[in-house]
């Protein structure tokens, strides 16, 4: 095997070919200097070559100091250099040694999921380190981690993780075989490998935990589920997960029984006004006024006479100034986001509110909607529940009551048809293992 292979990563300006001499020995290094860490490539293999005074004793080196493996067709020598190894061609010979950079390879402070009494610490951007933060957490013999790579140009780095002894074997297979038939360029988040292995084309509630959290991670384990941990991103994929997963947090394993069933129950409540609250006024307003007693159904006809549509366009007025409002706190700088869109949501509140657009009925709506829907724990299912009421906001201007329960039917046969590794995505619990004192019933 010859260095032509190599002609295509010659013309990087970053690819370093090198000849060192010590007077006996000859050997060729090849290596892309932005992706190897020069201290470790001088420290273990340039000082070591140049006090070699024999081929054997450099061989030795190899082998048992620097644990390199010997490559022998041209593509799997290209392969090495582009995962950020360095080669070292003696003799003939060409061998792989790890001197790659790590990346942000230390623990990130949690930022989506956060707690109050727990660790407040999440996974970093590199899969070995959060490997590592798992271990630390999990030490039990029986934890195991396959390394697979995922993507043809990309080749992300990735472990899944399992407890043998915990772990259901059916969902180990069929999560495998999902992931080996990832068939994609490339490969960056968790959420690209969730909708890849879902299935389907059309998703709308995630059927996979995604979470930072290396707490969360190890507690799922024990529950004998798996968690695949991918390279660039500090985010974790569990599974199997159920709609309760989602709506659980950390801090109900921290807190007494009591204050963590109020919390859930909490949840449960924002996530009945996110997505009925809109549609449930539609309806009220437009068909069944008779609902309420006849003082709450004057005062709201009273706040609405000024405005001059119907009060479905009056909702998908509110709907879409919120929504543009979240996703404007998302994008911006963080030391302007939460400032811009405070200011923002107060000022077309109330004008729109003064200028007839809208009803004070509608505002106070809208600010509940926004402020249940973060409530929930998991964003993955935050999104998926704030698509949620726009089609029973249209059902409703178009059926009433009536179409709202059909739409809220709806969306149920939709959720009991779903299925995570074959379980039903309304489970209540996932199994019924007694874990870290207390039965299972208050964290996903």
């Amino acid at each position: 095997m010859d260095l032509s292979a190599l002609e295509s990563l010659q013309r990087s300006a970053d690819f370093k070919y090198e000849q060192l001499d010590n007077g006996t020995l000859h050997i060729e290094l090849l290596y892309h200097a932005s992706m190897v860490d020069l201290s470790v490539l001088n420290k273990e293999v340039v000082h070591p070559f140049r006090t070699c005074e024999s081929a054997e004793a450099f061989r030795n080196i190899l082998s048992s100091v620097l644990s390199s493996s010997e490559v022998e067709d041209e593509q799997g020598l290209l392969k090495e250099l582009l995962l950020g190894k360095a080669v070292i061609r003696f003799a003939g010979t060409f061998y792989t040694f790890n001197a790659s950079k790590s990346i942000n390879n230390s623990p990130n402070e949690a930022a989506t999921e956060t707690t109050l009494q727990g660790s407040q610490h999440a996974f970093s951007e590199d899969a070995d380190t959060n490997l590592l933060m798992l271990r630390k957490r999990y030490p039990y013999k029986e934890l195991t981690a396959e390394h697979l790579s995922l993507g043809r140009i990309s080749q992300t780095s990735c472990y899944f993780v399992y407890d043998t002894n915990r772990a259901d074997e059916t969902h180990i297979r069929h999560f495998r075989a999902k992931l080996s038939s990832v068939d994609a360029d490339m490969i960056q988040a968790a959420g690209q490998i969730d909708a890849l292995i879902s299935g389907t084309r059309f998703r709308w509630f995630p059927t996979l935990l995604t979470s930072e959290r290396p707490d969360r991670a190890a507690h799922n384990l024990a529950l004998g589920k798996v968690v695949l941990i991918i390279d660039g991103t500090p985010f974790a994929l569990i599974g199997p997960a159920v709609f309760f997963d989602f709506v659980s947090a950390m801090d109900d394993l921290y807190l007494p029984a009591l204050v963590t069933k109020f919390l859930v129950m909490l949840r449960y409540i924002g996530i009945f006004l996110t997505i009925m609250l809109p549609a449930l006024y539609v309806a009220i307003v437009s068909y069944n006024p008779e609902i309420f007693r006849l003082q709450f159904t004057i005062s709201i006809a009273g706040s609405r006479a000024a405005v001059p549509f119907p009060s479905y366009i009056e909702v998908f007025i509110m709907m879409f100034l919120i929504e543009a409002l979240i996703e404007a706190s998302l994008r911006l700088p963080r030391y302007i986001g939460s400032t811009a869109t405070t200011v923002g949501g107060l000022i077309l509140g109330q004008a729109a509110q003064q200028a007839g657009l809208v009803s004070s009925i509608m505002v106070i709506v809208t600010s509940v909607v926004a402020i249940s829907n973060f409530l929930i724990p998991i964003n993955t299912m935050s999104f998926a529940l704030r698509l949620a009421k726009y089609p029973l906001i249209l059902l409703a201007a178009f059926f009433g009551i009536a179409g709202l329960i059909t739409g809220v039917f709806g969306i149920g046969i939709y959720c009991t048809n779903l299925r995570s590794f074959g379980q039903p995505y309304l489970k209540l619990f996932l199994n019924e293992q007694d874990v870290s004192g207390y039965k299972e019933g208050g964290s996903g």
